[in-house]
Parts: structure tokens; C-alpha cells; sequence
């Protein structure tokens, strides 16, 4: 394990599509959401320590949301590792102002972008092919990692690579595509050279921060000017000064649609983004009547296909009820269709509307 190898974990979202568990004070990467027994950050940051030493892996996050991450670490990490934005400006922003401090304590430094919340269960096969990606960053490459698609998703984006057979393990990419339609989507599967794209990405601290350079110039002198102040008693204030003028842009806008050195290693590891709660049901065991519970305990009377999650090991008696997502916190009861599971972001902002003036 390299000491000039180093991780980003970006934990500043708010997971709306998995209220009522998520919730903006408490939002879903700093909750077991399996009922694995650890959260999905504290999985990711495990899942890093394989190939990134434990000291070299930052995670980038809300300010209010800088105790929690403590709290659930531990001893793992500093104080110091933990980057707080004061406003949420998408990844871009958090990417490159990581890397920069990165680049100032390693100028050579080979660097993981990883999300807080997504599940991998075959660590080994992560670990290997992200070894693979480290030994490949090289000063100009900016490498993805691509999930070969098994169904039309039109919530994932996409990323094409060249056709032309390579026995490199790295595949030159030539477009991307946000969230296609499902007649689009499943004429990429049948094209056979489109990826989901897995937002987890590889490369050298050179490489990124020459990219943001020539690709965005404006986002990148903003943090550059602060350079000299990174890693020092200066750096909170100058982010607090300066994050908030950045611009809210992914990084694959800002940088990786522009780039002429985007390549792709296609994922061995198992993956899933968790991005509704019909991929928690989809991804948990089921019983006879294909109901999966999390953290709860279950009688079902005539009750079949849904998915039931409580925060306290709960006893629920459900009848009569077939494909619902039933979840229970100590402030909110959710029952909603699975068949809907797309809309909790939507009902979930209205119902909050109206628990609020009942509340005022």
C-alpha cells in the first residue's frame, strides 16, 4: 500500500429519495440502510482502507454534518481529514478543492473518488481493481469506472467507449449520456460499448488539477489563489470566504465531458447506487412471500413484495397488503406503493410543507 496513494469521499448529500430515514439533519449515508450493521460511509471508508491508508482518505461533507462523521469513525481519522463546504456546490467543487490539498501534501499523490453511499460486497474484487486504476494514473489520464448494464435504467448515466477491440485494460471514452429514456437506454445495451457510469473515478492529483485548469479556469483560480493557505490554521476561512462563490456543477460537466483523456475500466466488483428504496428491496433477502425486512421483525398475514425497515427492531403485524414500502422512524410512519418509489422525493417535500404549518 502506497503512502502516495490517497482517497476523497464525497458525504455532503442529503438522500431525499430515502425519506423518511434520510433526512436533511441525518441523511442517508450515515444510516445502515441494509442492515449490515454499520453505515454506508462507514462500509465505504472500510472498503478504501484496503488500498488507501487510513490517514490518507478525506471525506468531504455539510459542516453540520462534521460530528456525525467523527462519531461513526472514530479513531480512524482527524479532525483535520474531514473537509466541510458551507454550502453544497455539487462535486466539482468538493473534487477539486480536496485535490488541492492532496497535491500540497503529495505533489505526486494518486487519488480514489468514491460516494459515501453506494453498496459493494466483493471488497477483494474492489480492492484489485482499484490497484489496477491506481498503477494506470498516470499525469494526463482521468479514468471511470463503468458498470456494465444489465436492464434499461433511465436514472444512471451512461458512458460509450470506442468499439475497436483493445487488450488494454483501460477503454478510451467517447460520450456521455445523462439519464436516458428507456427506448435510449436500451439501445446503448444493445450497442454493448455503454457503461453505467459508477461515479467512482481514479487518477493522479496532476492530472484532475490540470484538468480544472484547462477546463475550468474560473472554478479553478478561485481555489488555487487559496493554495498556500490549504493545510494550514488559514484554510477555514478561506474556504467559508471562497466556497460559496463557486459555481454548483458535477464534475462531470465541469471536466469530464470536456477532457480528451477520459478512460474507463469496466467494473468486476458487484455495485449498486441505492438510489430509491425499491433497489433496498431488490437487494435484500426475501421470504416466502417475497417481503424483505430491515431491522425489523415481521408478521405478514396475506401480505406480499414489500419492504419493511423500522430504526428500533420493531415488531410489525402487516395484512392485506401487497408491494408497499413501509418504513418507521421515531417521528415519521411512511406506507407508499413501491410502484411509486421514484415519487418519495416529491411527497416527501409536501408532506413536510404540511407538517410545518401544522407545526406553526
Amino acid at each position: 500500500m502506497s503512502k502516495n496513494y490517497f482517497a476523497i469521499i464525497m458525504a455532503g448529500g442529503i438522500g431525499s429519495r430515502f425519506w423518511p430515514s434520510s433526512t436533511p439533519d441525518f441523511p442517508k449515508q450515515f444510516h445502515d440502510m441494509t442492515g449490515e450493521g454499520i453505515s454506508l460511509m462507514q462500509s465505504t471508508f472500510g472498503r478504501l482502507e484496503h488500498c488507501i491508508p487510513s490517514s490518507n482518505i478525506f471525506i468531504v461533507t455539510q459542516s453540520r454534518y462534521q460530528k456525525i462523521i467523527l462519531d461513526q469513525l472514530g479513531d480512524k481519522l482527524s479532525p483535520d481529514q474531514v473537509i466541510c463546504e458551507p454550502d453544497r456546490r455539487n462535486t466539482a467543487p468538493c473534487i477539486l478543492m480536496a485535490s488541492l490539498k492532496i497535491k500540497k501534501i503529495t505533489p505526486d499523490a494518486k487519488i480514489v473518488i468514491c460516494p459515501s453511499d453506494h453498496v459493494i460486497v466483493d471488497e477483494k474484487l474492489f480492492t484489485q481493481d482499484m490497484e489496477l486504476a491506481l498503477d494506470c494514473a498516470d499525469d494526463k489520464n482521468l479514468i471511470t469506472f463503468g458498470i456494465r448494464p444489465d436492464f434499461p435504467a433511465t436514472g444512471f448515466g451512461y458512458v460509450a467507449i470506442e468499439k475497436a477491440p483493445t487488450d488494454s485494460e483501460l477503454k478510451k471514452v467517447t460520450a456521455f449520456t445523462e439519464k436516458p429514456d428507456k427506448a435510449t437506454a436500451q439501445r446503448f445495451i444493445d450497442a454493448q460499448n455503454y457503461f453505467w457510469n459508477s461515479g467512482i473515478f481514479v487518477w493522479s492529483a496532476t492530472a484532475v488539477l490540470e484538468g480544472f485548469k484547462t477546463h475550468d479556469p474560473v472554478l479553478y483560480d478561485l481555489f488555487h489563489q487559496g493554495f498556500d493557505l490549504l493545510n494550514t490554521p488559514y484554510e477555514e476561512a478561506f474556504i467559508a470566504k471562497n466556497y460559496p462563490l463557486a459555481e454548483n456543477i458535477s464534475v462531470d460537466y465541469a471536466l469530464m465531458e470536456k477532457s480528451d483523456h477520459i478512460f474507463l475500466i469496466p467494473a468486476r466488483f458487484d455495485w449498486d447506487d441505492l438510489g430509491s428504496w425499491k433497489s433496498i428491496y431488490d437487494r435484500q433477502p426475501k421470504d416466502a412471500a417475497k417481503n424483505a425486512v430491515v431491522s425489523a421483525h415481521l408478521y405478514a398475514d396475506n401480505a406480499a413484495r414489500n419492504l419493511i425497515k423500522t430504526d428500533t427492531n420493531k415488531k410489525v403485524v402487516i395484512s392485506g397488503l401487497d408491494d408497499f414500502i413501509i418504513v418507521d422512524t421515531e417521528e415519521v410512519l411512511m406506507i407508499y406503493p413501491m410502484g411509486k418509489n421514484q415519487e418519495v422525493k416529491e411527497i416527501s417535500e409536501k408532506a413536510l410543507r404540511k407538517f410545518n404549518r401544522e407545526e406553526d
